[in-house]
C-alpha cells in the first residue's frame, strides 16, 4: 500500500509558475508509476502527466496536449517524491490537482489504472 500527500498548490497570476510535490510513503514507492490528474467542479478528473517507475526502459513520461511544453513531471526516488513543475500557467489550469500511483513500471494515462490517490491540492490561476 502507498500513501500520497500533495503540496505546493496556491494562487498565482496567469503566466506564473508553481511546483507541486507528492510525497509517497509505504511499500517501495519507487516501484510505482506515478501520475498527476486534475479536476474542476462538475467535470471528470482528467489526465495531466505521468512518469514511469524506477527501472523502466521505454518512454518515461507522458503529458496531455493541454500542458505539453509548459509542465514538467519528475521524480526523486531517494526522497520518494514526485514533482509537477507548472510554468506559463493559464486560468484554465485552475483545478484541484491529484497525485496517483499505479502498479507496474510504465507511465499510465487512464484514471482507472491508478490504485492510490492523494487528497488533492488546489491550484488557482487568476487572469
Amino acid at each position: 500500500q502507498v500513501q500520497l500527500i500533495e503540496s505546493g498548490g496556491g494562487l498565482v497570476q496567469a503566466g506564473g509558475s508553481l511546483r507541486l510535490s507528492c510525497a509517497a510513503s509505504g511499500r517501495s514507492p519507487s516501484t510505482y508509476a506515478m501520475g498527476w490528474f486534475r479536476q474542476t467542479p462538475g467535470k471528470e478528473r482528467e489526465f495531466v502527466s505521468a512518469i514511469a517507475s524506477i527501472g523502466w526502459s521505454g518512454v518515461n513520461t507522458y503529458y496531455s496536449d493541454s500542458v505539453k511544453g509548459r509542465f514538467t513531471i519528475s521524480r526523486d526516488n531517494a526522497k520518494n517524491t514526485v514533482y509537477l513543475q507548472m510554468n506559463s500557467l493559464k486560468p484554465e489550469d485552475t483545478a484541484v490537482y491529484y497525485c496517483a500511483a499505479a502498479f507496474g513500471a510504465g507511465p499510465r494515462m487512464t484514471l482507472y489504472e491508478y490504485s492510490y490517490w492523494g487528497q488533492g491540492t488546489q491550484v488557482t490561476v487568476s487572469p
